[in-house]
């Protein structure tokens, strides 16, 4: 019989590492939150920038000739903070992070190139409202990658409930932009009026999935603070109906973008509770982790030996079986959390290949196809990532449509 104080090495060994695997793993967790907050700083200040710009452009110059650059600033201010963690050791980045990253950069560093033609009045504010929600969906998009590193329901569903709601803000964000652009113009068009109900729709989807996997308290606070006002309801009818004559169109912008930038830093505050609850969640699995110390390595012998000369099938019975069914019950739950998600993730992806299929080969804008593609499912009767499938499946038999 093995006494206890000769070390059994090999199965130490593996325990050792079965304990660093487990703290790599949930250490892996606690950057989810860190990620989550640092682009919920930055996109917050890009969503701001993207309203005022549009009253700038609108304007003529005449309205937000100070706002404009301050929000530049800040802007910029989030951006330096999110370079500087990246460089800092420590981060867990996975290839698909990576590759999100890379992405978002490619339209961060075009920032300047935008604002000079902003500055110098030299692009349309859809244009330039465009570029901006791109820059914005990129980073959005890296979030749910981290999701590689949970092995938690409660983690995923905490992940999931911040991700729809960071969505949801977005496009209250896009809704300010282009609000913006038809008070200050003084009119609201057809695609224009559309596109502001499609963006108070989609919030609204969006805001009911967080809502359903939020804690109670979030979900209610939402609820009392971060609808919209009665002024801004009002507002939005009269955005999609015709203006009377006569209005002066650029008080209302100026009113309609401080209505909903208050709107929005109210959701940046219970963003920042959703964060922390992640943080939560996500420390409280990392304190869960196996131990470690020389204690344990003496806790383990006990184990061992105490367990040594019992019947293999009771040892089976009592002391794995158990871990086994609270794991499936666990990867269960998991699955049910992020097959909504997932499903979401793959469906977006597919509509924004036949979105570029359109873009190539059509010349049109990006809310152009988007348009197309909900004309058409509408048209069919068919959801757009069914008309975005078939449209993928004869993409090598589309001819060019030449640029005049």
């Amino acid at each position: 019989m093995r006494n206890p104080s000769d070390q059994p090495t090999e199965a130490l060994s593996w325990f050792h590492f079965a304990r660093e695997q487990q703290r790599r793993q949930r250490e892996a967790g606690l950057h989810v939150g860190e990620w989550a907050s640092r682009i919920s700083h930055l996109v917050h200040m890009l969503q701001r920038e993207r309203g005022a710009s549009n009253i700038w452009l609108c304007s003529a110059g005449q309205l937000f000739a100070r706002e404009v650059p301050f929000c530049i600033s800040q802007s910029d201010e989030q951006l330096a903070a999110l370079r500087e963690r990246l460089a800092a050791p420590g981060l867990a980045v996975n290839a698909a992070i990576a590759a999100r990253l890379a992405c978002a950069f490619w339209y961060l560093e075009s920032l300047p190139a935008l604002r000079n033609r902003i500055r110098r009045r030299e692009i349309e504010p859809e244009a330039a409202m465009e570029q901006f929600s791109q820059t914005i969906a990129h980073l959005l998009s890296i979030v749910p990658e981290a999701n590689d590193t949970l092995d938690d329901a409660s983690l995923a569903r905490a992940l999931t409930a911040l991700y729809s709601f960071m969505q949801g803000k977005e496009l209250v964000g896009q809704e300010r932009a282009i609000g913006a652009i038809g008070f200050a113009r003084g009119d609201f068009s057809a695609p224009l009026r559309q596109m502001l109900v499609d963006r108070i729709d989609g919030q609204q989807r969006c805001f009911s999935t967080f809502a359903a996997l939020a804690e109670t308290a979030l979900a209610e606070e939402f609820h009392a603070q971060g609808e919209a006002t009665r002024e801004t309801e009002q507002l939005r009818r009269l955005a999609c109906t015709r203006m009377p004559a006569n209005t002066e169109t650029a008080e209302l912008a100026v009113r309609w973008f401080a209505l909903q930038t208050s709107r929005l830093d109210r959701l940046r505050e219970t963003e920042e509770k959703l964060i922390a609850s992640l943080q939560q969640v996500a420390h409280a699995q990392f304190d869960q982790a196996m131990p470690g110390g020389e204690a344990d390595e003496e806790a383990f012998a006990r184990w061992v030996g105490a367990h040594a000369c019992q019947d293999a099938a009771v040892a089976l019975d009592r002391h794995l079986l158990p871990l086994v069914r609270q794991q499936a019950r666990q990867l269960e739950a998991l699955s049910r959390q992020l097959a909504s998600l997932q499903e979401t993730l793959e469906e977006r992806k597919l509509i924004d290949k036949a979105k570029s299929l359109l873009i190539r080969h059509q010349q049109m804008s990006e809310e152009q196809a988007w348009q197309q593609l909900r004309k058409l499912a509408m048209n069919q009767n068919k959801r757009m990532v069914e008309i975005a499938r078939a449209m993928l499946a004869v993409a090598d038999l589309w001819p060019v449509t030449p640029k005049e």
